[in-house]
This record gives structure tokens, C-alpha cells and sequence, in this order.
């Protein structure tokens, strides 16, 4: 069974969705002993990452997602969600994130002829697969189209957990994948068949 977080954060559902059509048990919850007993959990979100940190603390799921890092049940960070499992965001200063992972949330520079949020469909260069950190990415062409919709990005202080980046404006570090942990700035959920194959692996775990 793989929960999804329940944080009133959007975007459950068509996550659900997509897990459901590739014939995979979900549930949408934000009980702890659901969560630390699944064998699979996803943070999706959309929204403000300030906003969003608030509505974990008020519902106290942060410590139950440390428990969830800490007992090494597979995890995965989708949009919003990838960018709540590093430290801060220059979106909401003096906020502080889950700190799964070290790096920094940031603004994407204004550039002549780009539109901010960087939204649609956008390429990725994937880590040379055969190693550890490509596992959502097996099976896939080497540089995949996906679905982005985002204004902030991730900065990874470790280069070594990026799976896949992106351009747009700036480089992007659009995947990361450390141990039981894994994230992804685009929407699997919205990224058609490839997006699909990447849940697909995710349940594989």
C-alpha cells in the first residue's frame, strides 16, 4: 500500500489517480500509523512552501515524516513536496523545511524571453544510469519530457543525490534520490506515459 500525505496541500487526487491506474493500492491519509506502517509514501503539494510547512506542523505529520526518513520506508517528494524535504526557500524566509535533505529552495532568475512560473512540458538529463541514484528513471530514454509548474527550484548542496536536472533560466536540479528518499520537482502524475513508468518504478522500490 503506498499513502500519500494528506496536508490539504492539492494535487492528491490526481496522484491517487495516477497510482490507481497503474494498479496500485493508495490511500489518501494523514494518520500516523497508516503512514509509518505503509510500504510506500508520497508528499505531493502545490502551493507556498510556507503555507505548506504550516499546514504539516498544525496536522504533526513533520515528525512523523522524520519517522517515516528514519525507518527507511521509500519515500518520494513530488512539486512542493520535493522542495518541503530540504532546509529553507528564499519563497518564505525564516521558514525551515523538513531538512531530509541538504539545499536550498530558490527563485528562478528572471530571463529575457522565459515566463516565471516555469510551466509545461521540458526535457531532463538523467544520471548515467547503472547508478544507485536513477532508479526512478530505469527503463527510460535518456532525456525524457516531462510536465514542470514552478517559480522556486531546488539547489542541492550534494551534488551526488541529483538524479536528473533540467534548464530553464538557470540549471535545475529537477530529481534527487539519497537512500530511501526521492524527489521530483515535475508532476509524474501529469507527465503522461514516462511520467507513469517513473511512478511505476517508484512502486518497484
Amino acid at each position: 500500500m503506498i499513502a500519500i500525505i494528506d496536508y490539504d496541500a492539492g494535487n492528491l487526487k490526481s496522484v491517487e489517480k495516477a497510482l490507481a491506474y497503474i494498479g496500485e493500492n493508495a490511500v489518501v491519509t494523514r494518520e500516523r500509523h497508516e503512514l509509518i506502517t505503509a510500504e510506500k509514501v508520497i508528499l505531493p503539494g502545490v502551493g507556498s512552501f510556507g503555507d505548506a510547512m504550516n499546514k504539516l506542523a498544525g496536522y504533526d505529520l513533520i515528525d512523523t515524516i522524520s519517522e517515516i526518513a528514519k525507518k527507511g520506508i521509500p519515500f518520494l517528494g513530488i512539486c512542493l513536496g520535493l522542495q518541503l524535504m530540504f532546509q529553507d526557500s528564499e519563497e518564505s524566509p525564516g521558514v525551515k523545511g523538513l531538512s531530509l535533505l541538504p539545499g536550498r529552495i530558490l527563485k528562478i532568475p528572471d530571463c529575457p524571453g522565459l515566463k516565471i512560473p516555469h510551466m509545461g512540458w521540458n526535457s531532463l538529463t538523467i544520471t548515467p544510469s547503472g547508478t544507485q541514484k536513477a532508479r526512478l528513471f530505469e527503463g527510460l530514454p535518456g532525456e525524457p519530457y516531462v510536465y514542470f509548474v514552478h517559480s522556486y527550484y531546488l539547489k542541492a548542496e550534494d551534488e551526488s543525490i541529483v538524479a536528473a536536472s533540467a534548464e530553464y533560466s538557470t540549471h535545475i536540479h529537477a530529481s534527487v534520490e539519497k537512500g530511501s528518499l526521492f524527489g521530483c520537482q515535475f508532476h509524474p502524475e501529469k507527465s503522461g506515459e514516462i511520467g507513469l513508468e517513473i511512478l511505476k518504478n517508484f512502486a518497484a522500490i
